[in-house]
């Protein structure tokens, strides 16, 4: 098969491992255009990822996140929150911090700050717990296996009192439930709204996040229409697109399917699952919502003599992992929060 934009290459190229993740030495992406299905500033460690390996990604937004339009309830679960009236908080999102920090602002304090020292807090996926720890927040419960609500149950302690769940609008109920039927107590509450691009200025969580470009990246990645997205893929240009989580699973669906020859690479088995039930073929999964678990996702699904996957098909998963400097901790009750 001659090479040629999609297919890894075997060569004897110096290696362009991304740091942490699982893609093999030597791994050239060739110049293939790579589809991410994020907004510019949710983008920019991604986007750096598979340049390092020789893609040329490009963006297009399909969702954005909003305030939650029940402030009301919110500020209730808030207070009592800062009051010690819970003793997990459970954080499944980098955008349910920022959504808890505007609540702390309004109140002239940080999170670190409003949290009492005695509640114990637990997240999904690295980069909500490098988001929180970056805000001197300790995390106390950590999966170390797949990074999804799943891999937090697995590990959850039974009981464990009363628990504070805030989500999105659109949250997958599954993780309530686990928590419920393992002994806790649980209260949902709706942090942000998941909205189609763009969000409304006003109501933006989108503010403070890093250019799609990141640092010391070049170029920022050209930004696609939806209806540009799909000439390219009936064209024969895009040769992956990357969807996150369910809801932009859905929008890829609406908005560019069939996709033909192009794989449609999931993070997160949920994602998968949803692109499987509208009929998507999933070429390949990320099971750790890193840059570079989804750069190895995309390598594996554009591997020499990968076929397109036919719907229906078990996708391969490939091998990823956490962060280094988290993974003796993670999954572990932390004895030294502050």
């Amino acid at each position: 098969m001659p090479d040629g934009p999609g297919r890894v290459l075997d060569s004897a190229a110096p290696s362009r491992a991304v740091p942490n993740g699982a893609v093999p030495n030597g791994a050239s992406l060739n110049g293939a255009r790579v589809l991410v299905a994020r907004s510019p500033d949710r983008a920019g460690e991604l986007v750096a990822a598979l340049r390092r390996v020789g893609a040329e990604p490009l963006l297009l937004p399909l969702i954005d996140f909003e305030l939650a339009r029940d402030q009301h309830s919110l500020d209730v679960a808030f207070d009592a929150l800062g009051a010690g009236a819970y003793t997990w908080l459970v954080v499944s999102s980098v955008t349910t911090v920022q959504a808890l920090e505007a609540k702390a602002a309004e109140r002239g304090v940080g999170l670190s700050a409003w949290l009492p020292g005695s509640l114990q807090v637990a997240t999904i996926g690295p980069a909500t717990r490098r988001f929180l720890e970056a805000r001197g927040i300790a995390v106390d419960l950590a999966p170390t296996g797949p990074q999804s609500g799943a891999g937090l149950l697995d590990i959850w302690p039974e009981g464990q009192g009363r628990v504070l769940l805030p989500q999105a609008d659109i949250a997958d109920p599954r993780l309530r439930r686990g928590l419920a039927a393992r002994g806790a107590s649980v209260q949902v509450i709706t942090a942000y709204h998941t909205v189609d691009y763009p969000a409304d200025p006003s109501r933006s969580l989108s503010a403070g996040w890093p250019p799609a470009a990141g640092p010391g990246t070049g170029i920022p990645a050209a930004v696609l229409t939806a209806a540009q997205a799909k000439a390219e893929i009936g064209a024969g240009g895009l040769q992956a697109v990357v969807a996150a989580s369910p809801s932009a699973a859905r929008r890829i669906h609406a908005d560019l399917a069939p996709l033909g020859d192009c794989r449609f690479v999931a993070i997160g088995r949920s994602t998968a699952a949803q692109a499987e039930s509208l009929g998507l073929a999933v070429a390949s999964v990320a099971d750790a919502p890193t840059a570079s678990g989804l750069v190895a996702a995309v390598v594996q699904a554009l591997a020499p003599g990968q076929s397109p996957p036919r719907p229906g098909a078990a996708p391969h998963p490939p091998t990823a992992h956490p962060p280094a400097a988290h993974r003796s901790a993670a999954g572990h009750l932390s004895k030294d929060r502050p």
